[in-house]
């Protein structure tokens, strides 16, 4: 295995995979500054939603954002021309894992794919061929990279079909086409396909075929008889989910990313050989067969790989209520959820309750994330009781008021109402202090005379605003 995976293959495909990404990291961070996000997801929230561990990340000023967004978007030109090649994917890497870690609000599948992505990168050579780097440089041409390469990158990408397959393996995705139905009966109104997408039956022939299509294309682009057929309906596919849903730039990107599974020599149809000419000769170092260490660093990446996004397996729970082990997981366009939350903060010495509304803190989308995700919801509760304490109120208990509907299922609670949640911290486990779903317990010994509960629509929103 380390022999085959040590092989040399033709480095035509990498290197224009290389180029893909460049140009999509480049256009993920000028769509971020031109559609005004700098300002209103990062410099306009006066909090932040933190990762658990991370609550150390600080904001910058604006001016600092400025120049991370900046860097960004020449480390992306850099990574895409091959110039500076692994100094460029390194200040891509860093700098946008550090935009993401500002605020979890901001957590998107194809931001943690370019992330991933992007540290691959670091350590790949892809400088070495087709590229600025390599013009520059006194060695030998090559155009040939190791097997490995090829087969780490179709590999990466593979698990984020499988995975969004094994997301889909739920009760409500397979038996009652949630939320799917309810995001296409959104979309009546839409010309020619609109009456088609009324009809329920509509909404299980595409969930099924959602379903098989992430279970199956990886496997059928891998193999040469179907991947003409594959590609096709890769491209169908995210088209049609680009049209109907508003999911960002991850269509597109899925898209250009995935022709890394064709065979390595495709662009040299388009494009002229690039400087050393033919393939014919590769480098007899390129077929030392891959190291050991190197070998173990690759087994070690992808179990991580798959065991981080089967963790919610083992956590108790539905992991699109609890939210426990969502993240990281790809578990893309599989929830609708409408929710609530605000917390009420009780002072042990006078028995005094006092509401405390999440908008008095958290921006509009900042609300709405934190109020589906009971672990943010104790991060609001902690904010709220540290608050207190800088008011000379040190000891107060603080629970929460939230409420949610999972997939049209009727209102109730979602984090237990008599749970003090200055007593939870970020690493419990949400079974403790989360209502079980189905559970009609009620939380109307926390409702305040003077702000009567808002009620959320029984189905939540009709189309995804924000799919992770």
């Amino acid at each position: 295995m380390r022999a085959r995976l040590g092989e040399p293959v033709d480095a035509a495909s990498i290197v224009a995979f290389r180029v893909l990404f460049g140009v999509s990291c480049l256009l993920a961070v000028v769509r971020f500054v031109a559609m005004g996000w700098v300002d209103s997801l990062l410099v306009a929230p006066t909090h932040h939603l933190h990762y658990a561990g991370f609550e150390w990340v600080g904001e910058p000023p604006r001016a600092v954002l400025c120049a991370v967004f900046a860097v960004l978007a020449i480390a992306s030109i850099g990574v895409a021309v091959g110039f500076l090649y692994r100094f460029a994917a390194f200040v891509f890497f860093v700098g946008f894992v550090y935009v993401e870690l500002l605020d979890r609000a901001l957590y998107l599948n194809h931001y943690y794919a370019l992330s991933l992505l992007a540290l691959l990168l670091v350590f790949m050579p892809l400088g070495d061929v087709g590229s600025l780097d390599a013009r520059r440089s006194t060695r030998p041409p090559k155009t040939t990279f190791p097997r490995v390469i090829l087969v780490t990158l179709r590999l990466q990408l593979g698990l984020v079909y499988v995975f969004a397959g094994i997301a889909k393996l739920h009760p409500d995705w397979l038996f009652r086409a949630e939320p799917l139905r309810t995001w296409l009966l959104a979309r009546a109104d839409l010309p020619l396909l609109g009456p088609l997408f009324a009809h329920e039956l509509t909404a299980y022939v595409m969930a099924w075929a959602g379903l098989l299509f992430d279970l199956l294309v990886p496997f059928a682009l891998c193999l040469r008889r179907t991947r003409p057929y594959a590609y096709a309906c890769v491209v169908g596919f995210h088209a049609l989910t680009a049209l109907l849903f508003r999911i960002g730039m991850f269509p597109w990107f899925m898209i250009a990313w995935t022709t890394i599974f064709f065979e390595p020599g495709w662009p040299r149809r388009f494009v002229p050989p690039p400087r050393g000419g033919s393939i014919a000769a590769p480098e007899p170092t390129a077929h030392t067969p891959l190291a050991r260490p190197e070998a173990a660093l690759l087994v070690a990446w992808f179990a991580l790989q798959v065991a981080i996004p089967l963790r919610h397996f083992v956590m108790p729970g539905d992991v699109l209520w609890t939210y426990e082990g969502f993240d990281f997981a790809w578990h893309v366009m599989v929830a609708e959820k409408g929710a609530h939350a605000d917390v009420v903060v009780v002072s042990p010495e006078t028995g005094r309750r006092t509401f405390v509304a999440a908008s008095e803190y958290y921006t509009p989308l900042q609300a709405r994330m934190m109020s589906e995700n009971p672990a943010l919801i104790v991060q609001f509760a902690h904010l709220v009781a540290r608050d207190e304490a800088r008011r000379g109120h040190p000891h107060v208990r603080v629970y929460a008021r939230s409420y949610a509907s999972l997939h049209g299922r009727p209102v109730q609670a979602l984090v237990d109402p008599s749970v003090d949640l200055t007593r939870v911290d970020a690493w419990t486990c949400a079974s403790r202090y989360v209502v079980p779903l189905e559970d009609r317990r009620a939380w109307d010994g926390f409702r305040m005379d003077s702000r009567p509960v808002r009620a959320i629509p029984r189905t939540g929103r009709a189309s995804p605003g924000r799919v992770r």
